[in-house]
């Protein structure tokens, strides 16, 4: 078993490492800038971490420096950072037809967190369906906006844009200021909403989903019933704390930006609810922003680090230490709190393993910040709330800056790549960990007592 989990968390680190290194080597290739334009060694390095982690930081401008090859490199290290190295890997095996092994079963297994080895490979090309559709219906979406506007280059814009949003990327074709001229555009703004929303809730979401919406027809008369099964744990959790999140972010927003005339001040109630509804949902990992980050107040950004940190729900393309960790080590405070033994949400009991893979996810996200947020403090002597919106916004991939990635130095760009990687692969690897631990490894010390408090 030992093998096999070097084997599962080994593939994952490697796939990114390896992904990063070869999209940087592309984009130094002269066919991959527009003429004129030259790229360094780390702002290659970094536009590639940035987007096989699908972060969305990048230390150049996009539109004005790649070309149509450097910008298809691009999709392709976003595509393959949202969907992961398990799938592309599985894509792969099909393509060619070879045979998918018990150890190829056991990495999708590992990767999905699943408690079975049937279906496995079907499962895997239904993720791919399901995503190729998703960003289909955006691309279109895109298109009644970028097409009479750019043209036919407005189709391509529409397609990256679409797997840019559902990856959960937040890199952008149209400049240094991402959405911001769209910030009135309905069509734009609930496109990208919709893309990140669907995108950050989870593939087994979805077919919980669909699951419990099926329709039952008994009879030959057609006279039916529609019954809907109840939902399991994953599922509950997941759309309940996106709900919670999203509003409060929203709500969080009008209150402390409502006034505010660099941010929702000059625009009519309308649009400050749709800016709102924009800015709490961009920072749940996907990057693209409707308002300069430098302009909020002290106040939202507090409440964006929080958001940003926690991030999306597990099993899919957003980022952050995810929805389900921070409920459930919540749940878990609670049960202290009371005096309880077992750690319960909605009349179900949480295993004690699960937790502690909560509280490593937690404290390995938050150390790594720390950590490296102190570095590049040293590194860049940089005012310390832009310092750490940029670090949070690297470990947790969401892409949203308050103006400090132009400026890094080298050592700089260095360490916030290391962070963005660290946060892509990090709590994946950990969550594999735990699941394919050695039973030998299942011993216990005699007990001792420690004071705390």
């Amino acid at each position: 078993m030992k093998k096999q989990r070097h084997t599962t968390t080994g593939i994952i680190m490697l796939g990114f490492l390896l992904g990063a290194l070869g999209g940087t080597v592309c984009l130094l290739l002269p066919v991959s800038l527009k003429p004129g334009c030259r790229l360094d060694f780390f702002d290659a390095l970094f536009v590639a971490t940035s987007s096989v982690c699908v972060t969305g930081l990048s230390t150049v401008n996009i539109g004005q420096t790649f070309s149509a090859f450097g910008q298809v490199v691009l999709l392709f290290l976003i595509q393959f950072g949202g969907l992961g190295i398990v799938t592309f890997t599985t894509l792969v095996l099909c393509l060619f037809r070879r045979r998918i092994t018990l150890t190829d079963r056991m990495l999708i297994q590992n990767a999905y967190n699943l408690d079975t080895l049937s279906g496995l490979v079907r499962l895997t090309m239904r993720i791919l369906q399901v995503t190729l559709c998703l960003e289909g219906i955006g691309a279109v979406g895109y298109a009644f906006v970028f097409v009479p506007e750019y043209g036919a280059k407005g189709i391509w814009y529409s397609i990256f844009h679409a797997v840019s949003a559902f990856c959960n990327a937040g890199i952008d074709l149209l400049g240094g200021n991402s959405f911001c001229k769209y910030a009135d555009n309905v069509m734009v703004n609930m496109v990208t909403v919709f893309l990140i929303i669907v995108s950050g809730l989870g593939f087994p979401v979805y077919w919980e989903i669909a699951r419990t919406t099926r329709m039952r027809v008994p009879g030959k008369k057609g006279n039916g019933n529609t019954y809907v099964r109840k939902m399991n744990l994953q599922a509950k959790i997941v759309l309940l704390s996106t709900l919670f999140l999203i509003l409060s972010g929203t709500v969080l927003t009008l209150i402390f930006e409502w006034h505010n005339p660099d941010t929702l001040g000059e625009m009519g109630w309308g649009q400050k609810l749709m800016a709102a509804l924009f800015q709490s949902v961009t920072l749940r990992t996907a990057g693209f922003a409707t308002i300069s980050q430098e302009a909020f107040r002290p106040a939202s950004c507090l409440t964006y680090l929080v958001l940003m940190f926690i991030g999306g729900s597990p099993a899919g393309t957003a980022g952050g230490v995810k929805t389900v960790t921070i409920v459930l080590l919540i749940a878990s405070m609670f049960a202290n709190i009371r005096g309880k033994k077992d750690v319960g949400i909605m009349h179900r009991k949480i295993e004690d393993e699960t937790i502690r893979r909560c509280v490593a996810i937690v404290v390995f996200s938050f150390s790594v910040l720390l950590v490296l947020t102190v570095a590049l403090l040293a590194v860049q002597n940089s005012n310390f709330l832009d310092t750490l919106y940029e670090m949070t916004s690297a470990i947790a991939t969401v892409g949203l800056s308050r103006g400090l990635t132009g400026m890094l130095k080298p050592a700089g760009k260095l360490i916030v790549a290391l962070t963005m990687y660290l946060g892509r692969i990090g709590p994946i690897t950990l969550a594999l960990a735990f699941n394919s631990r050695s039973p030998a490894e299942d011993f216990s010390y005699a007990e001792s007592k420690v004071i705390i408090g």
